[in-house]
């Protein structure tokens, strides 16, 4: 029994306080398995609605450039400029929208780092809190696989 307690022992001071209580951390990885596919889901969706903010701005500013030239062409000023207002207005919104859409998927990203670096340390704490359970040789391994054939 004395071999027994040493090895719990052991076994406490290798995981330190990383992993204090098994159904915290059951807890926090069924959460995180919850969370996560929303997570990729959400930073899918963000990155499409970026490509999609993108290219309506480049279409906004190539009718921007055709009224430009249009008027030009008209020599005509009072009648287009409301609209290029408008258009230049339309503009800076899609610009905001672009940036609140960029904040937002650095913000996912840094969420998905978390998760990547949870999971690492999670396996880094598993596998030393195996590691003891084994004995410095490995005995109890080799015993199970004697007992087994």
């Amino acid at each position: 029994m004395d071999d027994t307690e040493s090895t719990t022992t052991s076994a406490d001071e290798n995981t330190g306080n990383l992993c204090d209580n098994p159904t915290r951390d059951t807890l926090a990885e069924g959460l995180l398995g919850l969370l996560k596919p929303t997570v990729d889901q959400l930073d899918d969706r963000v990155r499409a609605t970026r490509i999609s903010q993108l290219e309506l701005k480049q279409q906004i500013d190539s009718l921007n450039e055709e009224l430009q030239k249009v008027r030009e062409a008209l020599n005509n000023h009072p009648d287009l400029d409301p609209y290029v207002k408008k258009l230049i207005a339309c503009k800076h919104k899609v610009t905001v929208v672009l940036n609140v859409l960029q904040a937002s998927q650095d913000r996912l990203n840094d969420i998905r780092r978390m998760v990547s670096k949870e999971k690492g340390v999670r396996t880094i704490t598993e596998s030393q809190s195996q590691d003891p359970l084994e004995g410095p040789s490995g005995s109890a391994v080799a015993s199970e696989k004697g007992s087994i054939n």
